[in-house]
């Protein structure tokens, strides 16, 4: 490594994780949220039932272009490399706000800011889920760079004496795009005016630029609120049912907090404790403000997980965290601390090596279909071709499933049929394609993964279902799972399907 500086390093890094990303994205099919955000750009609207819009419209050009899950996925691929980029440029000016001179001596000794940001960028690759939101396009894909983005104009804020004009309007258009990408932006947003209070001789909230950012984030995030209005603010009442889960419990915070370890790695941690053991020395107040751009959703997700969270919704806050880590890392570097980091970064490496791996086989031999997350991500294009010639062969209204999960795939491979989602849960599908009239005729899609019983009989069930065909899906020689096709005729539960 000797031949090469940090930051050709950090360029190399990125660029090798950038190949594997793009040889797995061409390799795979869709995951359901992939499916169900690619949908999104097919349905334009201002905003949708679970999600703010940004998701959809960045991909409207490539989905309108393309069917290809490779080509779309450049554009999640694209958002890491820009997001792995402003962890190293964050990790350089927090290095340099580190170094200042206080009466004539330097306050704190660190290695230089490249080698920094070259350790700060090792701990996001090395970090093993991060690497899902590089191959398939999350909102959490796009509100990292734009965290990472209200990161650095917050550095800029505590280095200059006041903000220009056009320091302002970025300031509100990345605020604007943050929630136009995901409403946990919020968190972001409190994070900023963290940082604007921590430094109190600066005035901010007389500034004319202040309320002209103010302005234009809400004028970019307009939209949402347009469509949520017009739609009886069934969005944010579905994100407030979503976030708070179920009944609340301590065991769940416990594996929340397991599980992130688990998926973002002690490289991480190790680096935050180094630099809040000795590094946090000048400049103290702002660097804990700074530092809230991880600890303030992090908290809240950690609380929240009491009801249940997923493992994801994090990741923007990692990304925010790394630049610690990364001057952290590099100071245990020169205190001679290497052997523990080079076995984290080794060992964290080769966990996302072989989590490739058993992308690519299909999951483990002999695993039952139901214990096998990796059978989820094949078949479905397979499944849903023939799920649009039996419909068309039988003329079918549309295809049904029993669960919103198995809707996205369905939707999205066996365009432009209608799919209806047989539950009483409103959901992004009654918006698209509407409810399911009294008398429909569907072709019902039932995968061994997630199975159930068949929806005859009742109130809110067919009168018939006819077993018409199935579908194995084989990978390497081995069974992932199966999909079986019904004719379901005459329904009977017009009005209430969800």
């Amino acid at each position: 490594m000797r031949h090469q500086s940090p930051s050709s390093w950090a360029v190399i890094s990125i660029c090798i994780a950038a190949l594997v990303h793009l040889a797995l994205g061409f390799s795979i099919e869709f995951s359901v949220d992939e499916a169900h955000y690619a949908l999104y750009a097919k349905h334009l609207a201002w905003s949708y039932f679970d999600h703010p819009p940004l998701v959809g419209w960045i991909q409207w050009p490539l989905v309108s272009l393309t069917s290809s899950e490779g080509i779309i996925r450049l554009i999640p691929e694209l958002l890491w490399v820009l997001s792995a980029l402003l962890v190293y440029r964050v990790t350089v000016e927090i290095h340099r706000l580190i170094q200042v001179r206080n009466a004539g001596y330097l306050t704190t000794s660190l290695p230089s800011a490249n080698l920094c940001g070259l350790m700060a960028v090792l701990a996001i690759i090395a970090a093993p889920l991060p690497h899902v939101l590089a191959i398939g396009l999350l909102p959490d894909t796009l509100l990292a760079p734009l965290s990472l983005g209200l990161m650095l104009m917050a550095l800029r804020w505590t280095r200059k004496d006041q903000f220009t004009i056009a320091d302002w309007i970025i300031t509100g258009l990345l605020l604007g795009l943050a929630g136009l990408s995901k409403y946990t932006a919020a968190f972001t947003a409190f994070a900023l005016l963290f940082v604007l209070l921590a430094s109190p001789k600066k005035v901010w909230i007389t500034k004319v630029g202040f309320w002209l950012a103010v302005a234009i984030a809400l004028i970019v995030i307009s939209p949402v609120l347009y469509w949520n209005w017009i739609n009886d603010w069934i969005s944010f009442k579905y994100q407030i049912a979503h976030g708070s889960g179920g009944a609340w419990a301590w065991r769940r915070v416990g594996a929340f907090v397991g599980i992130q370890i688990a998926c973002f790695g002690l490289l991480l941690l190790l680096g935050t404790y180094t630099f809040l053991r000795h590094c946090l020395h000048s400049q103290k107040l702002i660097l804990i403000a700074l530092l809230s751009f991880f600890a303030i959703p992090f908290v809240i997700f950690a609380t929240l997980s009491g009801g249940g969270s997923l493992p994801h919704w994090t990741t923007p806050a990692w990304f925010c965290l790394a630049p610690f880590a990364g001057i952290g890392l590099a100071k245990a570097w020169a205190m001679q601390h290497r052997l523990v980091i080079r076995i984290l970064l080794i060992g964290q490496l080769l966990i996302c090596l072989l989590g490739f791996g058993f992308v690519l086989a299909g999951g483990f031999t002999g695993s039952a279909v139901k214990s096998n997350p990796i059978a989820d991500l094949y078949g479905w294009k397979l499944a849903g071709q023939k799920a649009a010639q039996l419909a068309q062969a039988n003329k079918a209204n549309g295809i049904a499933v029993q669960n919103w999960t198995l809707g996205s795939r369905a939707a999205w491979y066996a365009q432009p049929l209608p799919v209806f989602v047989l539950d009483q849960r409103q959901d992004q599908f009654d918006l698209w394609f509407g409810q399911l009239p009294a008398g429909a005729n569907v072709l019902l899609i039932n995968w061994s993964g997630m199975t159930f019983r068949s929806p005859v009989g009742g109130n809110l069930a067919f009168e018939v279902c006819e077993p018409l065909d199935s579908l194995e899906i084989i990978r390497f020689g081995r069974f992932l799972s199966k999909f079986e096709y019904s004719l379901c005729r005459n329904w009977q539960g017009a009005g209430a399907a969800r």
